[in-house]
């Protein structure tokens, strides 16, 4: 039994990185007989073959963060031998980097649009140190768009960036009765059943393009043609209810605000179709799991889930975000049940390729490449 660590500030907590870690270190401790470690400043799981370290962090001032975290788990590593170090944050040395994100200077300059803060220099300063001198062996992005834009920042060999798309639990899904679960959610939010509903997710209406959606929505509206629009998620509500207002489709747009995973999965079941138009997504797990609802999907180029899509098969990628007229366009073909369905069926395939069990594979073939070089 060999002795993997997992470092994470926050292991299954919420947020993408933060579920991902915990999903993936849970299965493959199942997986084999490693014995996991992982190292966190805070921590959610019912595990108890894990072994957890708290980690203490320094957030303030706030520019000691993300030094301050790669310190104190330097100190605590070198405590005992593990046979890998696996990181899904930014520390001085590992032999894993899960890319969640994409390089912090590319992300502040040519995301946010903003100069670099002393915590940007700090975070950006430690993820060098790593990506330079932290002899990490490999660097797993969690999409090509992810992969291409780490290689633009950092001078590395291309072959220690894989791309292993994160995974989806199909059983969250197919065990429930999709017929029930889209009467009941529709009759409480005071939706015809035989309604097209389009459903979009976030936790940022901005940053997720809710802007354009809604001025796509009324172009469709204008035309006379029957939708319901779902919003879940946290963002301004007030702003966005007035946007559609404006937009005059006002009647036809439901905010539910934030839900938790068991309700949106249902929301999930009892919708046709999934949009979501980010400025910039390093994935996108809310693409995907629409996808395993059997929804086709319309995203844009900045998704990095777009690696999932097949255009014209299982959904559609748009390029421009502000071209509504082009978006009423994609969302007027996936009215039409016939053509919806068969999408459908290939988004649920799509799905079907990218479970949690095909990640655990892939991510434990990496650890045994590894530790095979360590042993020669």
């Amino acid at each position: 039994m060999q002795k993997i660590a997992v470092v994470i500030p926050k292991y299954g907590l919420v947020g993408g990185a933060e579920q991902f870690a915990s999903e993936l270190t849970q299965r493959l401790c199942a997986y084999n007989e490693d014995k996991f470690h992982v190292f966190a400043n805070r921590w959610q799981t019912s595990s108890t073959e894990i072994k957890f370290h708290r980690v203490p962090i320094i957030s303030f001032p706030k520019f000691l963060t993300t030094i301050s975290f790669a310190y104190f788990i330097r100190r605590q590593l070198r405590k005992d031998i593990f046979s890998l170090v696996h990181s899904h944050e930014r520390i001085f040395a590992a032999d894993i980097f899960t890319l969640h994100g994409i390089p912090h200077r590319y992300w502040v300059h040519n995301v946010r649009w903003k100069k670099m803060s002393l915590y940007d220099l700090a975070t950006a300063w430690v993820e060098k140190k790593l990506v330079e001198k932290g002899n990490c062996k490999k660097f797993i992005a969690v999409s090509s768009l992810t992969k291409d834009i780490f290689l633009q920042e950092y001078q590395i060999n291309p072959d220690k960036v894989a791309v292993i798309n994160p995974g989806v639990d199909l059983n969250d899904y197919t065990q429930q009765n999709k017929d029930s679960v889209r009467n009941s959610i529709r009759r409480e939010l005071g939706i015809n059943i035989a309604d097209p509903v389009i459903l979009f997710v976030s936790m940022n209406f901005e940053i997720k393009g809710l802007d354009d959606v809604l001025f796509s929505l009324a172009k469709l509206k204008a035309q006379n043609r029957k939708i319901k629009f779902i919003v879940a998620g946290k963002g301004n509500i007030k702003k966005y209810t007035k946007m559609a207002k404006e937009a005059q489709i006002s009647a036809d747009v439901i905010f539910t605000g934030p839900v938790n995973k068991e309700k949106l999965i249902r929301m999930y079941l009892a919708s046709d179709l999934f949009i979501m138009l980010s400025k910039f997504d390093t994935f996108g797990m809310v693409v995907l799991e629409a996808m395993a609802a059997g929804l086709p999907v319309i995203i844009s180029s900045n998704v990095g889930a777009k690696d999932l899509v097949q255009e014209d098969k299982n959904g559609f990628i748009v390029s421009n975000t502000s071209d509504t007229d082009y978006i009423a366009t994609k969302i007027a073909l996936l009215l039409d049940e016939n053509i919806r369905r068969q999408m459908a069926e290939a988004a649920y395939q799509t799905a079907e390729q990218n479970t949690w069990d095909d990640v655990t594979k892939k991510y434990a073939a990496i650890y045994e490449n590894l530790r095979a070089e360590h042993r020669g």
